[in-house]
């Protein structure tokens, strides 16, 4: 095998983390307060452009016999009851969740040397809460959500932009789009959540909240 330019070469690509570490002392009590500490400061670099859709994660899923999916989507709200996505029902993550809701999610935040990993369980959100959101996307985005049969085979880009016109057509700027039924939202409900903050030499800081079965929260640190 020739030698390959460095700059292309996976083995030689290497980054120093040199950002402050992550202490016990300094975690919020509830996992949710403290991602809302990391979301606020990881929205404030967006502003910069230092990080790019902040709320983008990383959503994996498995099949009835364990295979696993991941894709990313976006995050539309979160709570102290977790994190909400919204998605097509019949998309291949949501047939996965129907047969295992078990679910793993990666905020990618890399340019802070952050990343939050969390663990736990999928389900519905109510139609109430799906139509309030659903208000608040663009119009095509509205119409998209029609127009795409998520995950499925189509037979070419020109049958997809001909399923959009016709959607413009019959609903112009001015009109409402009714909420499709088979979209909607995920809650993700966290049974663990995973503050991983890099350090030098790799050494670095992996805090995990593991919720308990009366509702509080215990603390673990994971070696690096």
């Amino acid at each position: 095998m020739t030698d390959r330019d460095p700059i292309l070469d996976p083995a030689a690509m290497r980054k120093q983390y040199r950002a402050e570490g992550l202490a016990e002392q300094d975690l919020a009590a509830h996992p949710m307060d403290q991602f809302t500490r990391w979301f606020e400061q990881a929205a404030q670099a967006a502003v910069h452009g230092t990080i790019y859709e902040p709320n983008a994660m990383v959503v994996s899923t498995a099949d009835a016999e364990g295979r696993p999916s991941s894709r990313t989507v976006l995050m539309k709200a979160y709570d102290t009851d977790g994190f909400v996505f919204y998605t097509n029902y019949d998309s291949r993550k949501a047939r996965d969740l129907a047969v295992n809701p078990y679910v793993s999610v990666l905020f990618p935040w890399h340019p802070i040397a952050r990343q939050v990993v969390v663990t736990g369980t999928a389900g519905r959100t109510g139609r109430d809460e799906t139509a309030a959101y659903f208000r608040t996307r663009p119009h095509g985005s509205q119409l998209g959500s029609w127009a795409s049969a998520q995950s499925s085979v189509i037979s070419s880009r020109a049958d997809l932009d001909a399923s959009y016109a016709d959607l413009v057509a019959r609903y112009p700027e001015d009109e409402q789009v009714p909420v499709p039924p088979h979209w909607g939202g995920f809650r993700i409900v966290p049974e663990t959540v995973e503050f991983w903050q890099g350090r030098q030499n790799r050494l670095h800081d992996r805090l995990r909240y593991v919720a308990r079965a009366d509702g509080s929260w215990k603390v673990e640190r994971l070696s690096p």
